[in-house]
């Protein structure tokens, strides 16, 4: 995938009406719907400023939750525009809706330096069906269109791909960050590269670990997906996360690797809990000899020596997914060791969205990383080298 595309410094906005995609899909209070965490408004600052600097009048769009087409008024824009407002000191005008006549009388009159929300585009079915009509009607409400939306760009909807049939189409800067960011790693990493791989289960990482295979110097396997490779390997695994169909693709992996050179490690030592509880009972044993009826939760302090020796001496580090169930105190020592290895390490650090994300945020070492990518799924399917319909939209370089 051609990842070199056309940002909003390559262009003047002077003068224009410009569609940007954002997401704004901030979490909400179940009884108040208040927003309980703004970072991802507070993230689409720096390209909606940088807009409105340079003179576009600036139409907003996003997705809140999964209201299926229809019209919700606890997934209502509303909240966002309060807050939107809040944040940049300005008024932000909201329309009713989507492509309706409040939403079209707005657009028209809207002049350079003023801004407009859009409602939650999903309360139309056509948004996530991608419906031509429906994006035709969006881009015929401004001049240019602007992806600034990263999380939902491995989505073909109509306001990430679509309306890119009808306006020239550019990204915003944090949609340019993670594909230069991301886009380096891959390409072009600073070696060694590592991958350190976690989260429950294998077949979500299967295209991102054949990827990395021809890619990374050494990959890092933890998490619940570690268990189905020990497994592999013929080893018992008590009662911890097995994907059963998917142990010839571990042993296919495990060969692979061995073959390209690739050095692939898995837990030498496993946090072991009685349950899935948080205050079950919990030792640590070699990963070859789980007992029967015990789960495997988090890696053990040798593995942590392991994985911590290899980040330590990379020049990239790729993460994505937690080491262990780290929502649990007792068994988040060895996320927290690698989120710890990895802002110690001096290497260039993406930490994929996510639980991984999730994790370094609520570890406290945040600022530590390169890279925190706002995207899970699109994250994912970068490392995977999948086409992602809303960056092959955007006009290349």
């Amino acid at each position: 995938m051609n990842y070199k595309k056309k940002s909003i410094r390559d262009v003047s906005f002077a003068g224009k009406k410009v569609l940007l995609r954002v997401d704004f899909n901030v979490p909400l209070d179940k009884t108040t719907h208040e927003i309980t965490n703004d970072k991802r408004i507070r993230a689409a600052l720096p390209t909606i400023q940088y807009l409105l600097d340079d003179g576009a009048a600036l139409i907003v769009c996003s997705h809140l939750g999964k209201p299926k087409g229809e019209w919700k008024e606890k997934l209502t824009l509303a909240p966002v525009a309060k807050r939107l407002s809040e944040l940049l000191g300005m008024e932000v005008i909201f329309a009713k809706d989507i492509i309706g006549e409040d939403a079209k009388a707005k657009a028209a009159a809207l002049k350079p330096g003023q801004i407009m929300l859009l409602e939650n585009l999903r309360f139309d079915i056509r948004e996530e069906k991608n419906g031509d009509d429906f994006a035709k009607a969006l881009s015929e409400m401004a001049d240019l269109y602007v992806s600034d939306a990263f999380g939902t760009v491995h989505r073909a909807h109509a306001s990430t791909a679509g309306v890119a049939k009808y306006l020239p189409a550019y990204a915003g800067l944090l949609v340019e960050k993670e594909l230069s960011v991301m886009g380096k790693a891959l390409d072009n990493p600073a070696r060694p590269f590592v991958a350190v791989l976690g989260g429950a289960k294998v077949s979500d990482k299967i295209g991102v670990i054949n990827n990395l295979l021809d890619k990374a110097d050494t990959i890092i396997i933890g998490g619940g997906m570690a268990y189905t490779f020990i497994k592999a390997m013929g080893h018992e695994i008590g009662t911890s996360l097995l994907e059963a169909d998917k142990l010839d693709y571990a042993r296919e992996m495990i060969a692979k690797a061995a073959e390209k050179g690739v050095k692939l490690l898995l837990p030498v030592d496993t946090a072991v809990g009685s349950e899935f509880k948080p205050d079950c009972e919990r030792k640590v044993v070699p990963s070859d000899e789980i007992p029967a009826d015990w789960m495997g939760l988090d890696i053990g302090p040798k593995t942590i020596e392991l994985f911590s020796e290899a980040i330590k001496s990379a020049k990239t580090v790729v993460w994505n997914g937690p080491m262990g169930v780290f929502e649990f105190e007792a068994f988040a020592v060895g996320t927290r060791a690698v989120a710890k290895a990895l802002a110690e390490s001096g290497a260039v650090t993406i930490v994929g969205g996510g639980d991984s994300a999730a994790a370094v945020e609520q570890l406290g070492f945040a600022d530590k990383m390169t890279h925190i990518s706002t995207g899970g799924g699109a994250s994912l399917e970068f490392l995977e080298g999948l086409e992602l319909p809303g960056v092959a939209c955007l006009l290349d370089k």
